[in-house]
């Protein structure tokens, strides 16, 4: 009896063990790397840049693209899918539209920054002119009841409310000729509407300076701290010991502000009135919010123009590789955005970006990181063609 015990005992502990070890198997076979198909990685491109599934048609037309026997050309089915007007409608709007306000929120309505990238990135103009050129983009004429205007947004809600298909009918336009600003002092979407009445309203014109770098740099100002810099530009309104403590602006403050405050200067004749609602732009006279709070400390620097100087390209943050064709210095927004713009850390910030809205995720292993890295010298190198940096992210995220 207690041998026929212990010989049902062990066909037990053996069955239960039969089943871990099937169990095992069948997770190891279910993690191993699955090569996708051209049809499901045709899919894969359409549904991550368009948004929503191909029709019949067209996902056999992608996978005869992605077939080496044909084509074997996979940016045509990326070319394909950028086709689709949701590209333009829903993916580059939402792409974009945090850039356009403080809480970097993607539920705004369509506005001239938003606008404006969807027209680049549409008919490939250099993005790095995105920060520094005369250059917005409106419905063409008739296609809704409001004409584009510096003092409200009707024109592009209009557009949203009714679902026109942005793909065909924005247009480009001069951005001096719709907000009246001459073109020395227009700054691509720094001095759009949407964005001047984010950044440019109120308080000193620092957030405009801190949403530039962090949009378009893809760096916040805590990671530019750097207090081995000059601190001969730093405002009145900083004050050299706060809550009486020297200590804290010697540590703490003197990082940002040496960095910031030079270059912020460019923005001196900039302000957004919230009662007209557009942007006022007073040559020669420094709007009157540079000098809030001056008696904080008034020793410190008053700003006398629009001039601006950057400091980053000495020291730590000279990493961002701004270009060494330019000076490092200059008058007014244009050719600060120009700075930024032609900058190392700006087409990486653009390549990046848009890998985590294509792949759904950041970089996260050597091969990302090489084909990002990859993509950046494409970038760069042709032209700063962003539509080409969406094109080559889907494909690399396109399956196994």
């Amino acid at each position: 009896m207690a041998i026929r015990m212990w010989e049902k005992h062990m066909d037990d502990v053996l069955g239960i063990l039969s089943r871990f070890a099937l169990a095992g198997l069948l997770c190891t076979v279910l993690v191993l790397p699955v090569k996708a198909g051209y049809r499901e990685q045709a899919k894969r491109i359409h549904d991550r840049l368009a948004g929503v599934p191909p029709t019949e048609a067209v996902l056999q037309q992608m996978e005869d693209a992605i077939n080496p026997a044909l084509p074997g050309d996979a940016n045509i089915a990326a070319d394909i899918a950028m086709n689709n007007v949701n590209f333009y409608n829903v993916t580059l709007k939402n792409f974009a539209a945090p850039w356009t306000n403080r809480d970097r929120s993607v539920f705004v309505p369509l506005n001239d920054y938003i606008a404006t990238v969807i027209g680049m990135i549409r008919d490939n103009e250099p993005f790095d002119e995105l920060l520094s050129r005369d250059i917005t983009y409106v419905g063409r004429s008739g296609v809704v009841p409001a004409a584009p205007s510096a003092s409200n947004n009707d024109h592009y809600e209009q557009l949203e409310a009714n679902n026109i298909n942005l793909r065909d009918e924005l247009e480009f336009a001069l951005q001096s000729s719709v907000n009246g600003l001459p073109t020395s002092a227009t700054a691509g979407v720094i001095t759009s509407r949407a964005a001047s009445k984010a950044f440019f309203i109120a308080g000193t014109n620092r957030a405009m300076f801190r949403f530039t770098l962090l949009n378009h740099l893809c760096n916040d100002m805590e990671q530019m701290h750097d207090p081995s810099l000059p601190p001969d530009r730093i405002r009145q309104d900083v004050s050299r010991s706060p809550g009486g403590d020297s200590r804290l602006f010697l540590n703490s403050c003197i990082g940002c502000h040496t960095g910031m405050d030079p270059m912020a200067q460019a923005f001196a004749y900039y302000n957004y009135d919230d009662a007209s609602g557009t942007l006022q732009y007073t040559p020669g006279a420094v709007q009157a919010k540079y000098f809030n709070n001056d008696l904080n400390f008034p020793q410190g620097f008053r700003t006398p123009d629009d001039s601006w100087d950057n400091y980053w390209r000495k020291g730590q943050n000279s990493y961002l590789g701004f270009e060494p064709a330019l000076t490092g210095s200059g008058q007014g927004a244009k050719s600060l955005g120009e700075e930024f713009g032609k900058s190392y850390a700006f087409a990486a910030c653009q390549v990046k970006k848009v890998f985590r809205a294509v792949c759904l995720r950041a970089p996260e292993d050597a091969a990302d990181r090489t084909k990002v890295d990859e993509m950046i010298a494409t970038f760069r190198g042709t032209g700063f063609r962003m539509k080409q940096v969406f094109a080559d992210t889907a494909v690399h995220c396109m399956g196994l």
